[in-house]
């Protein structure tokens, strides 16, 4: 008699990363913009995003729609080849407060740190934050238009137990002592 294969977890539970988000603040100097722009084009290849204030912020010179930043969003492999880059630059250490419910975030302070890329004087130096943001099978039932329904508040979240051996499971990831 043949003995039943037994099924280790829910496929549904597996985590998968959602998104990656790269952005580079530049602040009240609206003439970085530009290098912020060619570098996270020469990063990533893809079409960079400005980001305005909403408010203004006179304390730190800092007025209403004035571009503060470039974002760049990148999505399925080319976000897995990207952050398995970027904590390669950051020497594969996080801070433990870096991991939150289904998001990593960390900052990369130049971008010589990533490999095969060399230090451009037109760019000079800039660093880098690092969002990626994580999700469980079947959770676009809560996000698509037809036949809405929702998941439940266990499935959506992802504890800090189970996203670090996650990240330590797939990239190689180490907790720093400091």
């Amino acid at each position: 008699m043949k003995m039943p294969e037994q099924k280790t977890s829910n496929p549904m539970s597996s985590i998968y990363l959602n998104k990656l988000v790269l952005n580079i603040g530049i602040g009240n100097s609206e003439d970085k913009y530009d290098s912020a722009k060619s570098l996270l084009n020469k990063l990533t290849g893809k079409t960079v995003m400005q980001t305005r204030a909403r408010t203004r912020e006179p304390a730190f010179g800092i007025k209403k729609d004035q571009i503060i930043g470039a974002v760049v969003t990148l999505r399925k492999s080319e976000a897995n080849d990207m952050l398995k880059r970027a904590l390669e630059a950051n020497g594969s250490m996080i801070q433990p407060t870096s991991i939150t419910n289904n998001s990593l975030s960390f900052g990369v302070k130049e971008y010589i740190y990533f490999s095969g890329v060399k230090y451009d004087p037109k760019i000079g130096m800039l660093g880098l934050n690092v969002n990626a943001y994580f999700s469980r099978k079947g959770m676009r039932v809560g996000l698509r238009k037809r036949k809405n329904s929702s998941a439940s508040k266990k499935h959506k979240t992802i504890d800090y137990e189970e996203m670090l051996s996650y990240l330590q499971k797939n990239y190689g990831v180490k907790l720093s002592q400091t």
